[in-house]
Formats: C-alpha cells, sequence, structure tokens
C-alpha cells in the first residue's frame, strides 16, 4: 500500500518561497535583471536564490543566453506548477483580506438566467451598489441550474424550479405574463400584426428549448397562438416567416432592430415598454398562473446580513415584501 507523506515531511522537502518567488520572476520576464525591479531586490539576490533552488532541485532550471535567460525543459515544469501555486495563494489571501481584513467586504454569489442577468438586473444592481457599497455580487449565468460546475453553490438562486437543490429555501415570486411585443416603428410599417390573425402570417421570433432548463411549462409561438385558437401551422401555409433560437437575448435584440415579433415576457420587457423601446401590438395575454418564478437562499446562511440585504433589495425591487 502507498504511504502518502505527512505535511511535515512535505513541508522539509519544499525549497524556499523566497528561491521559488525569485525563479517565478526570472522565468516570467526572461531576464535576471527585470525580475530583481519588478521584486525590488538587487540582480545579484535573485542570481542567489535561483542558484539555492538549483542546487536544492538538483537540476539547472535556466539557460542563459546573452542578457536574458530560456528556462530549460526542468524549469518549464517547475514553471507551470510553482506559478499556478502563487497564482493560488494570491487569490486566497485576497479572499481572506476581503472577508476578514479591518475593511471586510461581503460577496453575494447570485445564478439566474442569462436573460433575467441582461434584461432584469442589469438595469437594476446601481440601486443595490448605491445602498449596498460594502456588498459585492458575483454573478453566475445558466442555462441549466441542475449541472453546475462542482463545488458551485451559489448563495441565492432565481430560477422557475420550486426545489432547485438539497439545502435551499424557495419563496416564490411571480407568475410569468406573456405577450406580444415589438418596436412602435415596427408596427407603424406592419399594422396587421394587431390582429392575432395577421400577427400569426408575420414575421415571428420564436424561443426554441433546446439547450435550455425548462422544468416548468414552456411557451412558444405555437403554445402562445394555440391558447388565442390558431393554429401555427396555417400561418406558414400563408408564407409566414418563423425564426427559433433558444437565446432570449438574442430575440429581443432583433426585436429592437425592428425584425419582427417576439413573445415578451412581462418581468424581462416591461422596462423596455415603459421607455418606449418596445410596444404590445395587441392586448392578448398568456398568464401562468398555476406556476411561479422562485428566489431560494442558502438555509445554512440565512442570517448572514449581506444575504439578507440582497434578499430585502430583491423583493423591493420585485414588488413584494421580504417575508420574515
Amino acid at each position: 500500500m502507498n504511504q502518502h507523506p505527512s505535511t511535515d515531511q512535505l513541508l522539509l522537502k519544499m525549497p524556499s518561497l523566497r528561491a521559488v518567488r525569485s525563479f517565478v520572476a526570472a522565468a516570467r520576464y526572461q531576464s535576471f535583471t527585470r525580475a530583481a525591479e519588478s521584486l525590488c531586490v538587487t540582480q545579484a539576490a535573485i542570481s542567489r536564490q535561483i542558484k539555492e533552488l538549483e542546487e536544492h532541485l538538483g537540476a539547472s532550471l535556466f539557460d542563459r543566453v546573452g542578457r536574458s535567460v530560456r528556462l530549460t525543459p526542468a524549469g518549464s515544469i517547475f514553471f507551470e506548477a510553482a506559478q499556478l501555486s502563487f497564482l493560488n495563494i494570491a487569490q486566497a489571501a485576497a479572499r481572506v483580506r476581503k472577508d476578514h481584513g479591518k475593511h471586510a467586504r461581503h460577496t453575494v454569489t447570485v445564478c439566474c438566467t442569462p436573460a433575467f442577468s441582461a434584461l432584469w438586473m442589469a438595469h437594476r444592481l446601481p440601486s443595490f451598489f448605491s445602498a449596498n457599497p460594502d456588498i459585492d455580487l458575483d454573478l453566475v449565468t445558466t442555462q441549466n441550474f441542475l449541472s453546475l460546475e462542482p463545488g458551485m453553490h451559489p448563495d441565492v438562486f432565481i430560477t422557475k424550479m420550486s426545489r432547485v437543490r438539497e439545502g435551499y429555501v424557495s419563496v416564490a415570486l411571480f407568475h410569468d405574463r406573456i405577450y406580444p411585443v415589438c418596436t412602435p416603428r415596427y408596427l407603424e410599417q406592419h399594422p396587421e400584426i394587431g390582429s392575432l390573425e395577421g400577427l400569426r402570417n408575420g414575421v415571428l421570433l420564436n424561443l426554441s428549448p433546446y439547450g435550455r432548463s425548462q422544468v416548468a411549462e414552456h411557451v412558444d409561438w405555437s403554445v402562445w397562438l394555440a391558447v388565442h385558437r390558431l393554429d401555427m401551422a396555417d400561418g406558414l401555409q400563408h408564407g409566414a416567416h418563423y425564426f427559433n433560437a433558444n437565446d432570449y437575448n438574442l430575440l429581443i435584440q432583433m426585436t429592437l432592430n425592428n425584425q419582427g415579433v417576439a413573445l415578451g415576457f412581462d418581468h424581462l420587457v416591461s422596462p423596455l415598454i415603459a421607455q418606449g423601446q418596445l410596444t404590445r401590438p395587441l392586448a392578448q395575454e398568456l398568464v401562468l398562473e398555476d406556476t411561479h418564478h422562485y428566489l431560494a437562499y442558502r438555509e445554512d446562511k440565512a442570517d448572514d446580513r449581506a444575504l439578507q440585504r440582497f434578499r430585502s433589495w430583491f423583493f423591493a425591487q420585485g414588488g413584494a415584501a421580504a417575508p420574515a
């Protein structure tokens, strides 16, 4: 059976970190002189540290070429590992300083879809940061909440899933309200889309389910029109143009560029309507009263002040009071 060396044994066999730091700087700059300048030491100190490291390893790390240096094969192997280790140490030190230092800051990690991030969060975040200057947000977007990278444990999920993961408390938010949207200019140029039949026969920009984490109902144009007693196939027979994409941000951008009519999810497009960039060509809509969007937060961080402040801000933005 292989026996792993103890931590004490590993530490005893470790080279001097000061020597390794000098080596990494020299390897990055391919110059002892520039390495010395970057570390605010003398060139002689760099040479001495690297010689000590080479003696410890029993291998030459650099080939000297005039005034510059070049890594040997052994040096390349050691540089790759040493640089990564120093990056990890630096990142860990930064996190500790931020979370536990004299002027500690707090970070809330939020996971949501790209569309929610771009169309709901982006224009509201300035109000959060101005009210909470000591809190940073780490925003992670995904279409598949069930397949996040290992070790990823967001503080908050915003999703259509009522139970996204064990260890989270889910709070119901709003229902989906779905209605057609286009630009005022597009409506002026295509007044026929002011009726359901005219809309069906127009250029429809459709959100497809492919590659998306659709746990709740997926509403596309065929579903929306069927609810209003129209068959999508009839429109296609009359030359209607139908564009599919699984990127909602793309569809909204195409709509803003006067390329057709998209289905607008009220919580995402209402600010664009309020600004006059989009309009509703007709009044009909679909409300999914049996389903909700949810905010799910980590149960083990329920008392975390930064998380509590984010939740309060979020519920206020969504027109609902934060639950007790």
